[in-house]
């Protein structure tokens, strides 16, 4: 038996294979994979991610029909999301659908429970408790997702334009968000206008360095971000997660930035989300309501 484990997020797409001994066959990526934003561009990215690991393993395309698939998506927040990949065609032979904060804290813990805090373009956070998942957070860019690599891009933006108008005093971090954009609130504003949160997170590396060095936006933009995911790292704790690990592209970086009491909470993931998405598949879990249906959001 081969089984492909997929974790998509905001910005990208992991897929990976193993066989039935956990054997590595293959491993691809592809495009942005949120479903609530963007069904069908979610759908083709976890296409191109498993197609590009198969053609790594030597497998031709037509052997997709053979895997035994577990997704772990960003932005599922209904219940018909496997029935709705299965008729857009996604091929798989066996689909088991969680949202991505699912697979990643199965993975991170080996299926045993605990918790997780994502930080990335998106944040969220999530636990397996006694064997029940609960999810806090994770409402996406419009309304949630502090603590984000989105966020923290918005607000630099956000204050940039303030320094424009002269209403904010400039530092290095706004200047060079200007220069990336442009010195215009017009052509600002343009952009926003079609702006998807991995734009705006494309600024959180750079609020990283800026605020290392002492820019005094960077360092506040940061601390505010690092708050919101300590907030979210107590909560867990106070639900009964017995351990917690930072995940996310940013979450190296940010670990760092944490406020004290909350250091040892965390402990290093045991494997990634794509290898939790494979233990969703091996499990043939079909958890498509993330919040509802004993998904508890207490």
């Amino acid at each position: 038996m081969l089984f492909l484990g997929i974790d998509g997020g905001g910005t990208r797409c992991r897929a990976r294979i193993r066989d039935q001994n956990w054997r590595l066959v293959g491993e691809g990526a592809g495009g942005p994979a949120n479903i609530y934003q963007d069904f069908s561009g979610t759908v083709a990215s976890v296409l191109e991610a498993a197609r590009a690991a198969a053609a790594e393993g030597g497998l031709a395309s037509e052997r997709l029909a053979e895997l035994h698939a577990g997704l772990g998506l960003a932005g599922i927040i209904t219940g018909d999301s496997a029935a709705r990949l299965r008729a857009a065609g996604v091929p798989f032979a066996r689909l088991s659908v969680a949202v991505d904060a699912q697979a990643a804290c199965l993975g991170a813990h080996g299926g045993d429970d605990g918790g997780i805090v994502i930080t990335g373009t998106g944040t969220a956070g999530f636990a397996i408790i006694a064997g029940v998942p609960h999810g806090i957070g994770g409402w996406g860019f419009q309304l949630g997702d502090d603590g984000s690599g989105a966020i923290m891009g918005r607000a630099v933006v956000r204050r940039a334009l303030l320094a424009l108008d002269g209403m904010a005093p400039w530092s290095g971090a706004l200047e060079a968000v200007i220069a990336a954009l442009g010195r215009d609130q017009t052509v600002i504003t343009n952009w926003a206008r079609t702006a998807r949160p991995a734009d705006y997170a494309q600024f959180a590396p750079l609020l990283l360095v800026a605020a290392a060095a002492g820019d005094a936006h960077a360092a506040e933009i940061v601390r505010e971000a690092a708050g919101a995911l300590a907030d979210h790292a107590r909560r867990l704790q106070a639900m009964g997660a017995p351990k917690l690990s930072l995940l996310g592209g940013l979450a190296e970086p940010m670990m760092a930035q944490l406020p004290s009491d909350v250091h040892g909470l965390f402990v290093q993931p045991q494997a990634d989300a794509v290898d939790g998405a494979i233990l969703l598949a091996k499990r043939g879990l079909q958890v498509t309501e993330p919040f509802a249906n004993g998904v508890s959001r207490a």
